[in-house]
């Protein structure tokens, strides 16, 4: 049989091994811990960027967008412009006779005619006798 004193040896082996063994543990554990805190910290921080990128991002896609409608808008007033335009050189056209050498084709061609002359007073009696101030096309001003 085993002695008692083989047997404190072995019990007192297998305490310091079992100590040892919980020492390891406690040790993996509080790695493991300190990794999954660091893992927290990282985290934390690569939130906060992608929370900053993200706002600036807001921020230039809404200054983007106030951009956008004021060039809409902008684009909008100048296409009427242009239809208005068109309209008037179409009635200017038409009063003129269509035969080309009216008000209109001054506009075209920019050289001063005989007719030029009420462009450069708008209000003149020539304009009220042919009508041009009761037409249809200063509504589009």
């Amino acid at each position: 049989m085993v002695s008692s004193s083989v047997m404190a040896e072995r019990k007192e082996k297998r305490m310091l091994s079992n100590r040892e063994s919980a020492r390891r543990s406690r040790m993996r554990k509080q790695k493991h811990l300190d990794d999954l805190m660091l893992q927290v910290s990282c985290l934390r921080q690569e939130k906060n960027q992608i929370f900053t990128a993200i706002n600036v991002t807001s921020e230039q896609y809404i200054g983007v967008e106030a951009e956008n409608s004021i060039l809409r808008a902008q684009m909008m007033e100048l296409s009427n412009r242009l239809q208005c335009l068109g309209e008037i050189i179409h009635c200017m056209n038409i009063t003129g006779g269509g035969d080309g050498g009216g008000v209109g084709a001054a506009f075209a061609t920019g050289l001063p005619t005989a007719e030029d002359d009420c462009l450069l007073r708008p209000w003149s009696s020539l304009l009220i006798k042919q009508g041009l101030l009761g037409s249809d096309m200063y509504q589009y001003c």
